[in-house]
């Protein structure tokens, strides 16, 4: 999506370690239209997919998962927590992921009344580096019985494998931008 990758060239930042820093408008201020438009492209990605769920991860997730589904004839969006909370009653599914931008492994939870065997779940997320956060979202989803129709990412790090490795499991990971090289040293970002 060349709207997102020229926001990338124009606001974000390369930091050592592989980072990749969008906080201007994707993960801590958030530019709503961008996440429209992002929205409106998975949606045309997607099209004629049975999709009752959208499911992401707190807390960069949230926003553009709630954008995105007004394209979606309004779905529900349910976001995995990543800690047990007071908040968090009844049954829930629970799974560990590792998060390579914490560098930790942390629980993710989901209430078992939000997801089920009759759902048909498109996965939203902001990044995809290894993969491990959507691992454990299709875990969850394993869990409940819910079918994985697709994965919506906003920016995909293809260099890291975990979108290679998530298609080859025969996931649909449709990604809006694919960096397929980045350097700290020169700031420069070469997509796919």
């Amino acid at each position: 999506m060349k709207e997102l990758e020229d926001r990338i060239r124009s606001d974000g930042a390369v930091k050592a370690g592989d980072v990749l820093k969008v906080d201007a408008f994707l993960n801590h201020q958030c530019d709503v239209a961008l996440f429209d438009a992002m929205g409106a492209e998975w949606a045309r990605l997607f099209a004629g997919e049975r999709i009752t769920k959208i499911l992401t991860i707190e807390a960069s997730g949230i926003g553009i998962a709630c954008v995105a589904a007004r394209h979606f004839g309004s779905v529900p969006v349910v976001f995995a927590k990543k800690a047990p909370s007071i908040n968090l009653d009844g049954e829930q599914y629970v799974t560990t992921i590792y998060s390579y931008t914490k560098q930790r492994e942390f629980p993710v939870i989901v209430g078992k009344r939000f997801l089920g065997p009759e759902d048909h779940v498109l996965i939203i997320d902001d990044f995809l580096a290894n993969g491990k956060a959507l691992e454990g979202l299709v875990d969850l989803c394993h869990l409940a019985g819910a079918e994985v129709v697709g994965m919506g990412i906003a920016i995909e790090k293809a260099f890291q494998g975990g979108g290679d490795r998530l298609r080859a499991q025969g996931y649909r990971v449709e990604s809006l931008a694919r960096v397929g090289s980045m350097d700290a040293a020169t700031g420069s970002i070469e997509f796919l």
